[in-house]
């Protein structure tokens, strides 16, 4: 009886300390991760204050040459974008417009939702919410109303809530995310970058809410396209 005993102590404990190292190992990567992304990303404090709205004059025909590519500079890091001038014609013209006036040039990246979908709203420079550069223009490339119809790394329009009200903002997606009106033009994905906005969404929202203003800062230093 007694070796039965040892026996039963002895298996008692392997079991304690096998569930001690599967924790450890199912812990570790996630700490990993998470530091991996601190040392990636590093934001400099910059200080921007809100702009009044600009206008600008909307462009009167299609791009002749497709670009390829948009780069946001911000004071995390770079945001590359991959375009989709075939599928978001109107869109994209308006953006290359926009953008080399000068219009998001040290603009706040005013909105982050956390809850249920999952996306950073940049381009007002009065960083309410309500700047729009003077016209608008239709709804292209909507999506189906399907599972996850927004992707991670989606770049889409945000709107005034009314069909065809596409100004200046825009709606970067850092995770998956399924809406159930399928609204906002889809004009193009991160193809790098996307670890910014996730940190941006890490910081959660001021006073904890579930959606507005963003902890943590991420300013728009410029933007080029080609």
């Amino acid at each position: 009886m007694l070796g039965e005993g040892n026996l039963i102590k002895k298996f008692s404990l392997f079991l304690a300390l096998s569930l001690i190292t599967s924790l450890f190992a199912l812990a570790t990567p996630v700490s990993a991760d998470v530091k991996d992304k601190e040392d990636r990303v590093k934001c400099r404090p910059v200080k921007v204050s809100a702009q009044a709205n600009k206008k600008v004059s909307p462009p009167t025909t299609l791009l002749k040459r497709a670009p390829r590519l948009i780069t946001i500079s911000t004071n995390c890091g770079v945001i590359a974008i991959r375009t989709y001038f075939r599928d978001a014609p109107l869109t994209v013209t308006a953006l290359t417009a926009l953008i080399n006036s000068g219009y998001y040039t040290r603009t706040q990246c005013h909105r982050l939702s956390t809850k249920g979908t999952y996306w950073i709203q940049c381009g007002d420079p009065t960083a309410t919410g309500l700047g729009d550069p003077g016209f608008s223009y239709k709804d292209e490339n909507l999506p189906e109303q399907e599972q996850d119809n927004y992707p991670r790394g989606t770049v889409a329009m945000a709107n005034f809530g009314r069909p065809d009200s596409n100004g200046s903002q825009f709606m970067i997606f850092y995770e998956d995310s399924t809406l159930r009106s399928p609204n906002y033009t889809i004009w193009g994905e991160v193809i790098s970058g996307i670890e910014i906005l996730e940190y941006i969404a890490e910081g959660g929202v001021r006073g904890g809410n579930a959606e507005g203003i963003p902890l943590r800062n991420l300013v728009i230093e410029r933007i080029s396209v080609r």
